[in-house]
């Protein structure tokens, strides 16, 4: 089979899109106002709902509603309404260092979707193309690194509050699925030295209780030893230490940065590979597809078509 086939699937044709930012939703009592990027195709009804949390990376930009193109405009032209949150980590803001929650804003980001949920007739007002055009019983969270983090709280995930003790529990009912993209992994002895100091909320993460679907994406090459002693395993612990159903995409040879999902050639992307990131939105895109639509065949195809025989850019693991 040839990498054209295995990375393309000529029945889902994309449709032009839209794309509005910053569509700012105000909140008296966050730092800033919640600036969006909102991406949706031209045409359509019924449409499910993507909210998308950055990472952080090095880029000014990329952690931010600007960054992560490569997914947004993919989804978007297979039909997803895809909502871009800037977070008060972001660079682009650049809070003063002494901002409640600085510098990773761990719960504040969990908090952002939330908010954007509860104010989607301001959305759709702000983007009157969008108008009647959304699903709101079709929600899922993704999440690309720290934005992993971001989506696996509301997917139910907890943690101890570093400030106080309590068990935190962001889970958001209204999230009917997740798209987990080299998220971080268990804390304890499986963070590198020091980090449960720098940024206790790793320290405590419990994925027992995460029980809404997810894909987990990990790269079978991505070690983040900054981060954890435990290798590219830390990042499918989303998968290993929670309940079904979930499934687990491993990518082979593939780093943190999936190939390049967060923006186009950018120079953080260690592992830069147009084919991987082209499996990278066709798998996601499906997972989603068929999770919203209970009997639809595309995960089961792509996934026959991209992680089976000669050629596989991964494998697939699921309970």
């Amino acid at each position: 089979m040839s990498e054209t086939t295995r990375t393309a699937n000529a029945s889902d044709l994309p449709v032009p899109v839209l794309s509005v930012a910053p569509v700012v939703l105000p909140a008296p009592d966050r730092a800033v106002d919640l600036r969006l990027r909102v991406s949706a195709p031209v045409t359509g009804d019924n449409l499910p709902v993507v909210l998308l949390s950055h990472g952080q990376g090095h880029s000014n930009h990329l952690s931010s509603l600007n960054g992560y193109a490569p997914l947004v405009n993919h989804w978007a032209a297979q039909g997803f309404v895809v909502i871009q949150p800037t977070h008060l980590s972001s660079r682009t803001l650049s809070l003063p260092a002494d901002t409640p929650g600085a510098p990773m804003y761990w719960r504040s980001r969990a908090q952002d979707m939330r908010f954007v949920l509860d104010r989607l007739d301001a959305v759709e007002a702000a983007v009157p193309q969008l108008r009647g055009r959304l699903d709101r019983d079709k929600v899922a969270v993704a999440g690309h690194s720290m934005g992993g983090h971001t989506a696996s709280l509301l997917l139910g995930a907890r943690l101890t509050d570093p400030d106080d003790g309590t068990v935190v529990d962001l889970a958001d009912p209204r999230i009917k699925a997740g798209v987990l993209l080299a998220a971080p992994g268990r804390g304890g002895d499986a963070l590198a030295p020091g980090i449960a100091e720098q940024w206790p909320f790793f320290a405590t993460p419990d994925f027992s209780r995460m029980t809404t679907p997810a894909l987990v994406v990990a790269g079978d090459k991505d070690s983040s030893a900054h981060l954890t002693v435990m290798g590219p395993d830390w990042h499918a612990d989303p998968y290993t230490l929670s309940p079904g159903p979930k499934h687990l995409l491993t990518l082979f040879g593939a780093e943190h940065g999936l190939g390049g999902i967060s923006g186009y050639d950018v120079a953080e992307t260690t592992d830069e590979d147009p084919g991987r990131v082209a499996a990278v939105q066709r798998l996601t895109t499906a997972y989603l597809r068929s999770e919203f639509h209970p009997g639809d065949p595309a995960w089961r195809t792509a996934c026959e078509d991209l992680t089976t025989g000669p050629g596989a850019v991964g494998r697939v693991d699921s309970k």
